[in-house]
């Protein structure tokens, strides 16, 4: 087992730098924003791990604390996360104490989640250091290059968000990964 000396970037981060500055200098955009994605997820991890709080409760403490009291549906939904995956995720929250499920009057079928005062009070935690997360990856890039790159982003997500729409009302569909395990082509 190799050590690496202080500061020095951990092997996974050289692999990437390695891949992007020498080996593959021009691949995909695609891969360029999962490489900083992956990037900025491990660092907040690092940050979260600190308060025993995991990136997956992360997720879901985000879209809380914007709108509490929602369906585990939406919440699914607004996570982009699989609703099993958000059940299981739920129960663990539920035992951590950050929220609580219950029905409301008038609708028994659905569970809306709630925030507890434990959840609510996460917030005060864990959102500085996400800012901390950011600007740490932004280091002394200009603010000029900020905003391009957010403009470019946002555009991207755009086109994206509208080649979907385009393929969805062309009939195609979203193959569940259920689906995909079986083999099965989403028909």
């Amino acid at each position: 087992m190799t050590t690496r000396g202080k500061g020095a970037p951990a092997p996974a981060t050289q692999a990437i730098l390695h891949h992007w500055r020498e080996a593959v200098p021009d691949d995909r955009l695609a891969h360029l924003v999962r490489d900083a994605a992956r990037g900025l997820t491990r660092a907040l991890q690092l940050r979260l791990a600190e308060h025993s709080v995991s990136f997956g409760h992360w997720i879901f403490l985000r879209v809380l604390w914007e709108r509490d009291g929602i369906t585990q549906r939406d919440l699914s939904e607004e996570a982009g996360l699989m609703e099993p995956t958000t059940h299981s995720a739920l129960q663990r929250m539920e035992a951590l104490g950050y929220i609580e499920r219950r029905q409301l009057a008038g609708n028994r079928k659905k569970l809306f989640i709630f925030l507890t005062d434990r959840g609510k009070a996460l917030r005060d935690v864990l959102v500085p250091l996400a800012e901390e997360v950011n600007r740490v990856a932004i280091g002394d890039t200009s603010p000029q290059l900020i905003e391009a790159t957010r403009r470019t982003l946002l555009a991207m997500i755009q086109n994206l968000a509208d080649d979907e729409a385009r393929a969805l009302d062309g009939g195609r569909r979203m193959p569940s990964t259920r689906d995909l395990g079986r083999g099965s082509r989403g028909r």
